[in-house]
């Protein structure tokens, strides 16, 4: 069962920006972390950001510091993720999940949203 449904993505071209929103249910939302994967053609599913469920504690891959920002509104059951100075190797469509202690994926993937930077 999908559990949360992600949205903006888009083409970009490199330098730009671009934010993510991903709705989750209020239940899920409100008893666990979320997380921003991204998938690349031919890649491996890869962890890109996380945001804890009580203090909104923000942990981030070493390929997005300081370009990328997760956040959470509790009150809207949502998780962002903006996306500054995008790079052509950012290209991936981009999925959001619950996540358990250890930061394993809890539900099944959504159908993501794709994020294409031209070079």
């Amino acid at each position: 069962q999908v559990q949360a449904v992600e949205s903006g993505g888009g083409l970009v071209q490199t330098g730009g920006s671009l934010r993510l929103s991903c709705v989750a249910s209020a239940w899920i939302f409100n008893n666990y972390a979320m997380g921003w994967f991204r998938q690349a053609p031919g890649k491996e599913r890869e962890f890109v950001a996380a945001v804890s469920g009580h203090r909104g504690s923000p942990s981030y891959a070493d390929s997005v510091k300081g370009r990328f920002t997760i956040s959470r509104d509790n009150v809207r059951s949502s998780v962002y993720l903006q996306m500054n100075s995008l790079k052509p190797e950012d290209t991936a469509v981009y999925y959001c999940n619950s996540l358990d202690t250890t930061m394993t994926p809890l539900g099944s993937w959504g159908q993501g949203t794709q994020v294409t930077v031209s070079s």
